[in-house]
């Protein structure tokens, strides 16, 4: 169980660390060619390369903020303790959870260092979302497989999912929301405090 917390820890703060690396500009004409999803992901990767370096909550929270659907995320997370949730506590949930994310990505940005990393143009459709690949190194020399998952809204395209190795982000989120909400006998308020404290 040790072995498997340390792997996932990891996995997700390689996700929360990422920064990507923005192409030379000997290709910008190339990018107007690019999908949607795939320019998207080049400005979060500006924004993510901003972040790592100051390793602040408030930075991340700004990416995710403007480029992860965080009420998406925030009602998947919640799973079946969505019914719960009073209409009146959903701004706090959701401030909540971006704030979550924020502190988890601000703490381990320093222990992922990313020092290259290549985002694949070729977009991987599923139904209504693509996936956008990339190829990440670590200043260790590890190397990692990061699939963002991207969803279209109002127009543009947010992320909804990363996953590095075979961990989704939005999945272990669930499971730590279902065992905080275990030990509070489903107490959503309970847990909206926590995340805004």
């Amino acid at each position: 169980m040790t072995t498997r917390r340390t792997l996932l820890t990891a996995a997700l703060a390689l996700i929360m660390s990422t920064a990507l690396t923005p192409l030379p500009g000997a290709q910008a004409a190339k990018k107007k060619a690019r999908h949607p999803a795939v320019r998207q992901m080049e400005k979060v990767a500006d924004e993510l390369i901003k972040a790592q370096r100051t390793g602040t909550i408030s930075s991340f929270s700004n990416v995710i903020r403007r480029h992860a659907d965080v009420p998406d995320i925030a009602n998947f997370s919640l799973g079946r303790y969505r019914s719960k949730l009073p209409k009146s506590k959903r701004s706090a949930y959701y401030r909540g959870v971006q704030r979550f994310m924020a502190r988890y990505f601000a703490s381990n940005s320093k222990k992922y260092r990313v020092v290259k990393a290549v985002i694949n143009p070729t977009v991987t459709p599923t139904g209504k979302d693509v996936y956008v690949d990339t190829k990440v190194k670590l200043q260790s020399g590890a190397t990692y497989n990061v699939r963002w998952r991207l969803a279209k809204r109002r127009g543009r395209y947010k992320i909804t999912d990363v996953k590095v190795l075979v961990f989704s982000l939005v999945t272990q989120q669930r499971a730590l929301f279902y065992n905080f909400l275990s030990k509070k006998k489903g107490d959503v308020n309970a847990l909206v405090f926590a995340l805004n404290r």
